[in-house]
């Protein structure tokens, strides 16, 4: 069953990733909402591991220096959610600095309470 406290948690530890935590290089707490078998699908289609992801964010391969959210939205289906986001995101990507227009489709899972992300697949908008 939908709830709107569902809705709110789901909005709150996706934004905690996106507005907060990627840009301060916070991989302690991004690994306390991300599964451990989570993977990020670029905008080029190159699916990364979480255990990669966080390595280039701790070099600075890939790193974030501001986001504006844009438009947000989640749907729950059960125990399962997928957030939509589009954001301005200022970032610097393997030597490429540009203000991308990305939008993240987040698929989140509840487990013990806790909203927990499965899975993002970034395209452009």
């Amino acid at each position: 069953m939908e709830t709107d406290n569902d809705k709110l948690q789901v909005l709150e530890v996706t934004r905690q990733l996106t507005l907060l935590l990627m840009i301060y290089k916070n991989v302690v707490e991004m690994n306390k909402i991300l599964d451990p078998s989570f993977t990020l699908t670029h905008i080029t289609g190159y699916v990364q591991s979480k255990e990669e992801w966080f390595s280039d964010i701790e070099s600075e391969r890939m790193k974030y220096y501001s986001c504006t959210e844009i438009k947000a939205s989640v749907k729950i289906d059960g125990d399962k959610a997928i957030f939509v986001g589009q954001n301005l995101l200022d970032a610097q990507i393997w030597g490429t600095r540009n203000n991308w227009r990305l939008q993240q489709t987040m698929h989140l899972e509840k487990r013990n309470g806790k909203w927990i992300i499965l899975k993002s697949v970034a395209t452009t908008f």
